[in-house]
């Protein structure tokens, strides 16, 4: 799943949200200078923001088509899964992974996060949990329980999201526990909203992981009975984006 997101990396860009201004800038005046490795950086939407706040950002990124389309945006990407990544001898200030730090291995990346900051350097991954409102949850739900019984993380969208998301922030952090070389890990929380339209909601679903590899008819079908489910007014979509951050220690 982690490399099937490329299959139209035209529509991730466009229709995957940003991340709060608010976190890139805590982000940036917590590390101890402008340079950042961007892991799984994808299309580069995270690398990008970063770049406008005065980084200079290089991007690492298993799937060739996401890494093509951020280098045509003029960001610096080479094709590697971060586990064997070779650094070459290069540091970073910050290594940072929008929605990806998932698809690395918690120990493995940590320790390999540790080996490229300089001393005081931070490590940050983090993730966009959405929280629609009660009623469209329960009429998504509905769906993906009936069209994908099988699929992670969707049937129990009527939840409590963010306390599905808290076992991958403790996975995470206890991978950087368990690598060393870090000081004790954070969570910093920035909540912010973002108003969808039918139209819009429905052009950004086909980018998750649950649908990325369905057959054409399958996720037609998926995305027919979410219209039909769906205010074509649409609705106002709550954000929770969590960073996990450590410090890197040591001289």
């Amino acid at each position: 799943m982690a490399e099937s997101f490329g299959v139209d990396a035209e529509r991730y860009d466009r229709t995957r949200p940003p991340y709060p201004e608010t976190m890139v800038n805590r982000i940036v005046a917590d590390s101890p200078g402008p340079g950042v490795l961007d892991v799984g950086c994808g299309t580069g939407i995270e690398a990008r923001q970063f770049r406008a706040a005065g980084c200079t950002v290089l991007g690492v990124e298993p799937d060739a088509r996401m890494a093509e389309f951020a280098r045509r945006a003029g960001l610096a990407v080479e094709v590697s899964t971060f586990e064997t990544w070779d650094p070459a001898g290069r540091t970073f200030d910050a290594v940072v992974a929008g929605q990806a730090w998932h698809w690395v291995d918690p120990v493995k990346g940590a320790a390999k996060a540790a080996a490229v900051l300089r001393p005081g350097g931070l490590l940050a991954a983090f993730w966009h949990v959405f929280e629609p409102p009660a009623d469209v949850a329960l009429a998504l739900a509905d769906v993906y329980r009936r069209l994908l019984p099988h699929a992670p993380d969707l049937g129990s969208m009527a939840q409590r999201p963010l306390d599905g998301y808290q076992v991958m922030f403790t996975k995470a952090a206890d991978g950087i526990r368990a690598a060393g070389g870090f000081g004790e890990p954070e969570q910093w929380p920035f909540d912010w909203e973002r108003h969808y339209t039918r139209d819009e909601w429905l052009d950004q679903l086909p980018t998750s992981g649950a649908l990325t590899r369905l057959p054409a008819d399958r996720l037609a079908e998926v995305l027919d009975e979410v219209r039909a489910a769906t205010d074509p007014g649409g609705f106002t979509m709550h954000y929770t984006t969590v960073a996990v951050t450590a410090r890197r220690t040591g001289g």
